[in-house]
């Protein structure tokens, strides 16, 4: 696909020129487009209750720990055992490298921090794991997202879309589908396929990404209360379906590093229903800084802790 592009597009100053130029762009529109909104959303921001935004925080950080037992969980399917300190530092480092613009970086960066950190080189076994984490990830958010509207009303959400997304990817990580385009795949580089993973394994694994989302659905309904606006406790499992919708469009816009703007749109218009708008604008706001925050200090912490109890297995 690269070598059909013009040759200027295929120099990486003027790509990463044109990502930087995309989100800025984005970012400038959302800004228009909610100038309105600002004027409620800026004092619910400075006015912010500390108490709830730190639990939001604590909860955030709690979905991220347990989505990383989830990837260990696929790569041991594949026998590759890695401790989970390791794990932690390789996800971590992944999600932060999402702002690097070029598109690679999310998941050369785990693959290479395994690689050097881990002593771990089956390359195809790894990129495999985090293909199937995302697209099992990806599902089970549509299934929360889905049952989650039984909670709010009125709600013109794009379920057929996302459903037909949700069942394209369902098809995809069908064992002998996934290890066919994995044989495929990586058949070019004489690297080995990924074993098929048993159908109780995919079925756990998906039920149990399901109970992260909700997890980070609280972690976005902590947020809101801290901004002064309580949707109810019923919600939580559709805004853990908005946050995945959004984390889904991050990926999908692969020219916008870390989906920024696109992700924040999705996330408002999903929220904008069952919150005031000035809430929900700060919530998506807060959304952003708070995974970028949680993410620097579990990759910090995981380093700092393997200095102090070195052991490249933990």
């Amino acid at each position: 696909m690269a070598s059909r592009l013009p040759a200027f597009l295929r120099r990486r100053r003027v790509l990463v020129g044109l990502q930087l130029a995309f989100v800025a762009v984005v970012l400038a529109f959302l800004g228009w487009a909610l100038r309105d909104v600002w004027s409620d959303a800026l004092p619910r921001l400075r006015d912010a209750d500390p108490a709830a935004l730190v639990a939001a925080l604590a909860v955030l950080a709690a979905y991220y720990c347990l989505f990383v037992v989830g990837w260990q969980w696929i790569l041991a399917g594949f026998g590759i055992r890695v401790g989970y300190r390791l794990a932690l530092q390789a996800e971590m480092a992944s999600m932060l490298a999402k702002y690097v613009p070029g598109g690679v970086w999310t998941p050369l960066a785990r693959i290479v921090w395994l690689r050097r950190a881990g002593g771990v080189r089956d390359t195809s076994f790894v990129l495999s794991s985090i293909l199937l984490e995302a697209g099992l990830s990806a599902v089970a958010g549509i299934l929360v997202f889905a049952g989650g509207l039984a909670a709010v009303e009125a709600v013109d959400a794009p379920l057929l879309p996302l459903l037909a997304f949700g069942f394209v990817v369902g098809v995809l990580l069908h064992p002998r589908v996934f290890t066919a385009l994995a044989r495929a795949l990586f058949r070019r580089f004489d690297a080995p396929e990924p074993p098929r993973l048993p159908y109780r394994v995919l079925v756990g694994l998906l039920g149990y990404y399901a109970f992260t989302w909700l997890v980070g659905g609280t972690a976005l309904y902590l947020l809101l209360r801290s901004l002064d606006a309580d949707p109810g406790a019923a919600t939580i499992p559709y805004l853990g379906g908005a946050a995945a919708v959004g984390a889904i469009v991050a990926v999908l816009a692969v020219f916008a590093p870390s989906g920024l703007g696109v992700r924040e749109a999705s996330m408002y218009g999903l929220m904008v229903v069952v919150v005031p708008a000035g809430a929900a604008l700060g919530a998506t706001v807060l959304n952003r800084f708070a995974i970028t925050l949680v993410e620097a200090l579990l990759l910090g912490g995981g380093v700092l802790g393997s200095r102090l109890r070195p052991s490249s297995r933990l």
